[in-house]
């Protein structure tokens, strides 16, 4: 097992395993919290089917002439791992820890199986992202989907672009203040969006010191 499978199992044991110890309001209160992100993915995941189904199974899986989906190259952020393992049943997950231990694939993403992603909520890189051959063909002949999916890029960032606190920030607080810490927590761990939210962090703090009482 490489580096980059072991800490996709690490991340998706740990989470699995607070999760499985939390009380029933506790997980209650976390889909809660996820809730706007799930209704958002769900209408991403409804407008791909409908426009991009066609076009990406015949590019990716059937003439295999896409480079995306290859091994060892999925980003998978700490939040996109906490929200897959709190939607997802026991046997899904399994079958995911499967599927890193042992690829099916030796060329392409590890979580791909013959019946396609083993997520059931897949990383938000992998659902965001479409090929510019995918997109010319579609929006070429829907100028009006091309805004939509501006729209949904846009949105996007409110769940993950950490300018100002977002969801996937707020996860990953949340496992370390419970003792655990992963190299999938982007939020924290990369430089570039750790210097966001300094900057964010110097903003805010500057902002409240100029109120007036």
């Amino acid at each position: 097992m490489n580096t980059y499978q072991q800490e996709q199992l690490d991340a998706l044991l740990m989470v699995r395993r607070h999760i499985h110890g939390l009380l029933d309001m506790e997980v209650s209160r976390l889909r809660a919290l996820m809730a706007d992100y799930l209704a958002f993915r769900a209408r991403v995941a409804a407008f791909l089917e409908e426009l991009f189904q066609a076009v990406c199974t015949e590019t990716c899986y059937r003439d295999q002439r896409s480079a995306c989906c290859t091994r060892d190259g999925i980003i998978a952020f700490f939040g996109d791992v906490v929200v897959n393992v709190t939607v997802s049943d026991p046997v899904e997950l399994d079958k995911l820890e499967s599927a890193i231990r042992h690829p099916e694939k030796s060329t392409k993403c590890i979580f791909l199986s013959g019946n396609g992603c083993r997520w059931r909520i897949k990383p938000i890189v992998c659902e965001m992202f479409l090929c510019d051959s995918a997109k010319n063909r579609v929006f070429e002949e829907n100028p009006t989907a091309r805004e939509q999916w501006r729209e949904y890029e846009a949105e996007r960032k409110t769940f993950t672009w950490p300018d100002k606190p977002v969801l996937f920030e707020f996860l990953e607080a949340g496992f370390i203040a419970s003792g655990y810490r992963s190299p999938l927590m982007y939020m924290h761990e990369s430089p570039g969006l750790r210097r966001m939210r300094e900057r964010r962090g110097k903003f805010e703090s500057g902002r409240g010191a100029g109120k007036k009482e």
